[in-house]
């Protein structure tokens, strides 16, 4: 008799608890065509490539967890030739950057130093360590702010008045780039940039993408693979940066990784397919790092 009751009680559990007991992941990786695929075929996927570029979701866990776990995978195959590089470090700041890799000043003045984002220390810290104990180059790449935001509010051809120490911070001038592309055309209203669509907005996002790339090639030579960590919209759709570094180098291996969120995990949206050579899926509830 105590047998049947454990017996039946199971039953009911099996039948009312499914919700329960099925898996929860934190993350699935999709291809391009929305195809569920492991974390080794991404890794196999991105190891041959000339440049991989890492869209992330700024404040998304997964996604920076990913971007370090990546990095470190990367190196165990390819050693001293991986290059690491970020949106996230402005050029005027690869002299501090380079001071405190060869440990000419300490970490504090480094970070006293540099114009930091606020989650520097939970999301873009581990990757920095991880290069400097490495041994690795890690190059900033995003022009500074200031000029961004001298387009933004003066027009692009304002940077042709800028001294040559500032021109050396950002892409070759003057700069000449495809306005029809989805990535600035679409610079309007409420976009993942903001702004009111006026043409210097879709310029100063172009200025930043043609400037990552330009430093990206400059620190890029035969037989290394560069890993770039960017907001997703700096690469996605096959656009961005990634329309810069074919403009300047066709025969380059580029590689793309986006991430994105749904509400749903079973399977990749429409709306995501094709954002990338890799897409990392995570659910709408994750935390986030702000």
């Amino acid at each position: 008799m105590k047998i049947k009751k454990i017996t039946l009680a199971a039953l009911i559990m099996s039948v009312l608890l499914p919700g329960i007991t099925a898996q929860k992941p934190a993350y699935l990786i999709f291809n391009e065509k929305g195809k569920e695929v492991p974390y080794k075929k991404m890794l196999n996927g991105v190891a041959g490539a000339d440049v991989i570029l890492f869209g992330e979701l700024h404040n998304n866990p997964i996604a920076h967890w990913l971007q370090f776990e990546l990095s470190k995978d990367l190196y165990e195959l390819k050693g001293s030739s991986l290059v690491m590089g970020a949106e996230m470090f402005e050029t005027d700041g690869q002299l501090i950057m380079d001071e405190y890799f060869s440990g000419i000043i300490t970490g504090k003045k480094f970070e006293e130093e540099m114009r930091l984002w606020n989650n520097y220390k939970t999301d873009y810290k581990p990757l920095l360590e991880f290069a400097k104990d490495s041994g690795l180059k890690f190059i900033a790449t995003n022009i500074p702010r200031r000029y961004a935001n001298v387009v933004y509010n003066h027009g692009l051809d304002t940077l042709l008045y800028l001294s040559e120490e500032a021109k050396s911070y950002m892409m070759p001038l003057p700069l000449v780039y495809d306005t029809t592309l989805n990535c600035y055309s679409s610079l309007s209203g409420n976009t993942p940039m903001g702004g009111n669509g006026s043409p210097n907005l879709r310029d100063a996002q172009a200025v930043k993408d043609a400037t990552m790339v330009h430093f990206l090639l400059q620190n890029l030579s035969d037989g290394q693979s560069f890993i770039h960590f960017n907001g997703a919209y700096h690469s996605d759709n096959f656009e961005s940066m990634y329309y810069f570094l074919k403009k300047s180098k066709p025969e380059l291996n580029v590689v793309t990784i986006s991430t994105v969120s749904q509400e749903k995990m079973d399977s990749l949206e429409d709306d995501n397919l094709g954002k990338a050579n890799f897409i990392i899926c995570v659910p709408e509830t994750m935390t986030s790092t702000y």
